[in-house]
C-alpha cells in the first residue's frame, strides 16, 4: 500500500505523456509528474519519493523534500487563510491545510507555528494541528536520563519552554537553565535531566554528570592560557556571564574550577581565577 504523508521507495513502470506510474509491491499505482523526471531514471528502477494527495485529492508522488512528513513536528509559515482555514508552507507546490478547528489561535498570514501533520480518518487528507499536546506521549517513554536527545521548542511558559522531545515526548527546559538565545521553533540537542512524577521530563540544553567535567576543565585552562592567564570569573559570576564566557552552566563550571585547584592548576580569588605558573 502506499503510504500518504511519508516516503516511499516505488518502482517505475512505465512512462507517459503526463509522467511516470510508479507501484508499491501490491501494485498500487501513482503519478511522478513530468516535471520531477530525470534523465536517469529508467524503468524497473526503484526510487525514493514523497507521497501526498493533489488538489483534487488523488495521491501524486514528488522527488522533492517536503518540510514535515505525517506523524511528525515542524515549525513551518503561514501563506494564506481562506473561509475554511489556512494553508502552510510545507516545501510542496500544494500547500498544507490547517482548518480552524485545528487551530489553538486563529491564524494570520506570515505567521510561523509550530504544528503537527497527521492523516485525517475521516476525510483521508492530510490535515496539520497546533494544538501540540493532543500528538505528544509520555506514558510510555523511549527515553532515559542522561539520554541526548532532538528538541523541537514549541512553546514558553512562566516556568520555561516546552520541548518536543525526539519527536515524540513532552519535556521541559527551566527558565533559569537557559544561558543562550531560545526561541519558538528552534532545533537543538539537549539531554534528559530528570524524569519525573508521571513521566514528566526535565530538559537541560547541556550535558550532565562528571563525565562533562574533564573537558570542560581542559576547556578553562585553554582559555586561561589565551587570556594571559587570568579570567575575571569566579564562583560569586552570574551564570549568564559564565555562559557567555564559557558557554558552560555554573554548575559544571564550578566542578571544573573545583578539580582544577585540588590539582594545583589554578588559584581562585574574589576577582577570578589565576593560572599556576609551572616551576
Amino acid at each position: 500500500m502506499l503510504f500518504i504523508g511519508k516516503y516511499n521507495y516505488l518502482t517505475i513502470q512505465r512512462l507517459t505523456s503526463v509522467g511516470m506510474f510508479l507501484s508499491d509491491v501490491e501494485g498500487e499505482e501513482v503519478l511522478l509528474p513530468n516535471q520531477y523526471l530525470t534523465d536517469e531514471m529508467q524503468v524497473d528502477d526503484t526510487i525514493k519519493v514523497f507521497v501526498y494527495l493533489d488538489s483534487e485529492d488523488r495521491p501524486v508522488a514528488t522527488t522533492e523534500t517536503p518540510k514535515i512528513i505525517r506523524n511528525e513536528f515542524a515549525y513551518l509559515q503561514v501563506k494564506d487563510v481562506s473561509e475554511h482555514g489556512a494553508f502552510m508552507d510545507w516545501g510542496l507546490i500544494k500547500d498544507l491545510f490547517v482548518p480552524f478547528r485545528e487551530q489553538s489561535t486563529p491564524m494570520e498570514i506570515g505567521e510561523w507555528h509550530v504544528v503537527f501533520l497527521y492523516l485525517d480518518q475521516k476525510s483521508s487528507r492530510l490535515i496539520a494541528s497546533t494544538k501540540i499536546d493532543r500528538f505528544l506521549e509520555n506514558e510510555r517513554l523511549t527515553v532515559k536520563e542522561g539520554d541526548q536527545v532532538d528538541l523541537l521548542i514549541w512553546q514558553k511558559t512562566d516556568l520555561g519552554y516546552n520541548a518536543i522531545v525526539n519527536q515524540y515526548h513532552k519535556g521541559l527546559i527551566y527558565a533559569n537553565e537557559v544561558f543562550k538565545d531560545v526561541k519558538i521553533g528552534d532545533a537543538l540537542k539537549g539531554y534528559v535531566k530528570k524524569i519525573r512524577e508521571e513521566n514528566k521530563l526535565d530538559i537541560t540544553l547541556q550535558k550532565t554528570g562528571y563525565e562533562v567535567v574533564e573537558p570542560t576543565a581542559k576547556h578553562i585552562m585553554d582559555e586561561l592560557k589565551k587570556d594571559n592567564g587570568f579570567l575575571d570569573l569566579s564562583d560569586s559570576s552570574s551564570p549568564e556571564k559564565i555562559y557567555k564566557r564559557l558557554e558552560i552552566s555554573k554548575k559544571v563550571f564550578k566542578k571544573a574550577i573545583g578539580g582544577l585547584y585540588k590539582q594545583g592548576l589554578i588559584k581562585i580569588s574574589d576577582e577570578g581565577i589565576y593560572l599556576v605558573a609551572e616551576d
